[in-house]
């Protein structure tokens, strides 16, 4: 299992040692990859009717009750656990919202066999909106909906996993141990997986305008 970073495995300890303010500071650290999860996760027919912060708040709570169970029983990293929680909620307000009829299954990332039941899949959709969000450079409305266009089908076309490390190492900002970890393959294929679906995003994205910004190298 991968470790927790040095700063969350001591403020764990704290916490273990009946310091309330460190849970606090654990919690509100990962409170920014938390929200990027929820970004790229929220079907667009629910933005504005769904608020980040909420689904944010209720996960913490949960993980408040649940913290005994966790400290005796560690099975994952702490911000998996935490990212675990959140997409419980997500995935619960989905069901609430939407129903079994809201699903696209034309869209959703095919995940191997256990990894699809505890958080909304992000789909070509999401992506490339909250791609086109991170845009700063102005651009007609047209051109905006060709690169909407265009890289809704790059997306859609991509290997299910493949599009799956994407969104979990750029948009979300997982590490390549932490994606592995959640998709349930081993680091070493992660790590190319993620390099051939960026490679593919860039040549979609390449001569557009803003294209490749927000992109790595």
């Amino acid at each position: 299992m991968i470790d927790d970073s040095p700063e969350t495995v001591h403020l764990l300890q704290r916490t273990r040692l009946g310091d309330p303010g460190a849970f606090g500071h654990l919690l509100s650290g990962h409170r920014p990859r938390l929200a990027r999860m929820i970004a790229v996760r929220l079907d667009l027919r629910l933005r504005g009717r769904i608020d980040a912060d909420d689904v944010i708040q209720d996960a913490f709570l949960e993980a408040t009750e649940r913290l005994h169970e966790y400290l005796s029983h560690p099975t994952m990293p702490f911000f998996l656990w935490l990212r675990f929680l959140t997409g419980q909620k997500l995935l619960a307000l989905h069901r609430h919202h939407l129903g079994v009829q809201g699903r696209d299954a034309r869209r959703e990332v095919a995940l191997p066999r256990g990894r699809r039941d505890h958080r909304p899949e992000a789909t070509s959709l999401t992506v490339a909106d909250v791609l086109l969000a991170s845009q700063t450079s102005p651009s007609r409305a047209a051109a905006r909906e060709e690169l909407r266009g265009r890289v809704e089908q790059a997306l859609s076309a991509m290997d299910p996993i493949d599009r799956e490390v994407l969104v979990l190492r750029h948009f979300e900002q997982l590490s390549n141990e932490e994606a592995a970890c959640e998709i349930g393959i081993e680091p070493s294929a992660t790590s190319k997986r993620f390099v051939r679906a960026l490679r593919r995003l860039k040549e979609v994205l390449a001569g557009m305008p803003g294209g490749l910004e927000g992109l790595p190298g």
